[in-house]
């Protein structure tokens, strides 16, 4: 092989393998593009995912809420009544010491509502006058409003 045939083969092979490695990697302009991409379609999924996530809390709290109304009735059916307004919901894990006939406890552990807060119970209640109120605050954890989860409103 002559020197100029050597020549011409190693400029065609600097030349492809410089060709092709701008092939293989992706420009500024495309990677841009896909963040941007991923951007929108971050911008339209994650509000969906957290009106889900707040709609499992309002789930929560409601399951929360019929469980401790099925332990209050047990208290109830055991002492002939509710456990009183400062009695509270400690009376489902302690026994109150005017109770004779506590089969408890009626649970282990006293939950907060899926927001942090405890649930409020009253007896007798204000919406139930012949029973108990039992609610949870919701997302703003102040009484009132349209985001409190309760016993007495339809369900």
């Amino acid at each position: 092989m002559d020197c100029r045939a050597l020549e011409y083969m190693e400029n065609n092979m600097i030349s492809n393998s410089t060709t092709s490695s701008r092939r293989r990697g992706f420009t500024l302009i495309e990677l841009l593009l896909v963040m941007v991409i991923i951007a929108v379609l971050a911008a339209i999924v994650v509000p969906r995912f957290t009106s889900r996530s707040e709609d499992a809390r309002k789930a929560a709290a409601k399951s929360d809420i019929t469980s401790y109304e099925t332990m209050l009735d047990a208290f109830e059916v055991d002492n002939g009544r509710y456990p009183s307004s400062d009695e509270g919901l400690n009376a489902l894990v302690t026994q109150p010491s005017n109770t004779t006939n506590w089969k408890g406890p009626y649970i282990k552990v006293l939950r907060n509502d899926p927001w942090g807060h405890a649930y409020v119970y009253r007896f007798p209640g204000q919406h139930n006058t012949n029973s108990y109120d039992l609610f949870s605050m919701g997302p703003d954890g102040q009484e009132g409003g349209t985001d409190d989860i309760d016993n007495w409103t339809a369900k």
